[in-house]
């Protein structure tokens, strides 16, 4: 598709300049100021342009629980909150542990035909916590491991995990949870398999990147490993930044304590945290009742990380554009995440001074499972483009 995009204050992590963008065939091709082609030409004076996002760490739910989610709601949702490009986590029914999963959900997402979609395999087969022969047939164009929502608790099998990516080139997404320790502690549960996983790591030379982290204990043993040298990378939640543990809402890992919240921006600011993600976990009004843990997330993320880092002066727009586009892209080795000639034209229009209320009535996905309804919040997502084409208008 081919796009002129005039008069936007253009922004990504590192620029910030009034001008054009223009997008041939579905890729950047023209930026700069004055650009006139025979055209479809959106006009977005008073809007900000920048990367579409990118979330490493999401749940469609699709194989086997489409009543709270599906593929096409979920990309829906994804490019109503300016997300273009997803990595889904595999605790589906069944759990992604084959070939015939993965293909599965990549041809629906094709068939769909709105968003990049990436499939996460599990660690063991169907999350039984010690078998791992299946990853011996994983496809090459699987680039992500986890056994998100439940964890690997065997010391051992966890070795051997890791071993066994790196012969494979794959990243291990660890779920910091040591079940059996969670009942009385989940904040020691998030800390020792934190720790584990990263003397694993450097143990092994695998790379690993650590989800959702929560608390200043695992925050401070990811710095010490990255100041080792140790290819490790993690990502926050907006919840996890925005809320604490005063506000009752069950998510895993838990809100946690201010002085963690506090933390976590500091890291963010000093460049120890490595990108935004948001565990976008959809769950039916009754199974939410029942305690399941978890809530959407992708169609309020800019809103909150927004507010809560850029209005309140903790970051720029330049480095939010880091966390939310060009890191998640740069781990997940696609070609997006920054406004440059030749690469894809999935990009954002976004205005930062609209005051937006959470309304979950009005949301894309099936979910309406947030701790943030009825809450403000700065930034409105105007369009959403994929290469080239404006899927999402507001």
């Amino acid at each position: 598709m081919d796009l002129l995009i005039k008069n936007a204050r253009i922004i990504d992590s590192s620029q910030d300049f009034k001008g054009d963008v223009y997008i041939k065939d579905g890729i950047i091709d023209k930026i700069g100021k004055d650009i006139n082609i025979n055209c479809e030409v959106v006009d977005a004076k008073g809007l900000i342009l920048m990367p579409s996002f990118i979330d490493l760490h999401v749940h469609f739910r699709e194989p086997g629980y489409e009543y709270k989610e599906d593929i096409r709601t979920g990309s829906l949702s994804a490019l109503r909150g300016g997300y273009t490009t997803v990595n889904l986590m595999g605790n589906t029914n069944p759990i992604c542990s084959t070939k015939e999963t993965v293909d599965y959900v990549l041809k629906t997402s094709e068939e769909v035909g709105l968003i990049d979609i990436h499939q996460t395999v599990s660690m063991t087969r169907d999350f039984d916590g010690e078998d791992i022969s299946h990853l011996d047939n994983i496809p090459d164009y699987v680039k992500f491991i986890s056994d998100d929502g439940k964890g690997v608790k065997n010391n051992k099998v966890m070795l051997d995990i890791m071993i066994k990516s790196k012969e494979k080139d794959l990243v291990n997404i660890s779920h910091a949870e040591d079940e059996d320790i969670t009942p009385f502690c989940t904040r020691l549960s998030e800390n020792i398999i934190t720790s584990r996983d990263i003397e694993l790591a450097k143990y092994t030379g695998a790379r690993l990147h650590m989800a959702h982290v929560s608390t200043i204990e695992a925050m401070k043993y990811i710095i010490e490993a990255k100041r080792s040298g140790a290819n490790v990378t993690c990502e926050v939640a907006p919840h996890h930044i925005a809320l604490t543990n005063e506000v009752e809402y069950r998510v895993n890992p838990p809100l946690r304590e201010k002085e963690d919240v506090e933390f976590l921006i500091d890291c963010i600011k000093n460049n120890w945290v490595d990108m935004i993600a948001t565990d976008h976990a959809p769950h039916s009004e009754e199974d939410k009742k029942n305690g399941a843990p978890g809530m959407v997330g992708l169609e309020t993320a800019f809103s909150v990380c927004l507010t809560k880092l850029v209005k309140e002066g903790h970051i720029g727009l330049n480095k939010l554009s880091e966390l939310m586009s060009k890191n998640p892209a740069k781990l997940m080795k696609v070609n997006k995440g920054e406004i440059k000639i030749g690469l894809d034209g999935d990009l954002v229009l976004v205005d930062i001074d609209k005051k937006i209320k959470v309304n979950p009535e009005e949301f894309a996905s099936k979910g309406r499972n947030t701790v943030f309804k009825d809450m403000e919040f700065f930034g409105s997502v105007e369009k959403t483009i994929v290469k080239g084409k404006v899927l999402y208008s507001r």
